[in-house]
């Protein structure tokens, strides 16, 4: 069998979409269907301005924060441990068993340590690139409601 591999120059959106539903219907027949949900949290001062926010999906009850960003006239200010309470508050009421996200050595690592996240990865410097290090923290579940 020939198989050419290309690279898609044309951003069509509908190509992710193919390349989730491969991956998802394996998945989706053994028990475990992706169906990620996404959750996106603002944070706006007094005059309706973003400050700050919080990208993140969950999919097999973990909550995956892509990005949380507080702008730097506003860091130090407790928007970014705001924001990330809100999405445990979140994960926590959706039944989700955890949290998990990154940041790279220059960033925030100690900002997730102090939140009770614990480091599970880390990818090495290399050439120039700094270490990303992968956090989670996990949910003591006891009388906690699940909802959607």
């Amino acid at each position: 069998m020939k198989i050419e591999i290309t690279v898609d120059e044309s951003g069509d959106p509908g190509f992710a979409a193919k390349v989730e539903a491969i991956v998802d219907e394996p998945a989706a027949r053994l028990g475990h269907p992706f169906d990620p949900v996404p959750l996106h949290l603002k944070a706006l001062d007094a005059d309706g301005q973003l400050v700050g926010g919080l990208t993140a999906h969950s999919v097999q009850r973990w909550l995956f924060v892509k990005l949380l960003g507080v702008a730097e006239e506003q860091r130090g200010s407790g928007i970014g441990r705001k924001l990330l309470a809100r999405a445990e508050d979140i994960a926590r009421r959706r039944g989700l068993v955890g949290i998990y996200l990154d940041t790279f050595e220059f960033q925030a690592p100690r900002f997730y340590e102090n939140l009770g996240y614990t480091e599970c990865g880390r990818l090495p410097a290399h050439g120039g690139a700094p270490q990303r290090i992968w956090f989670a923290k996990t949910f003591d579940m006891a009388g906690t409601a699940r909802t959607q």
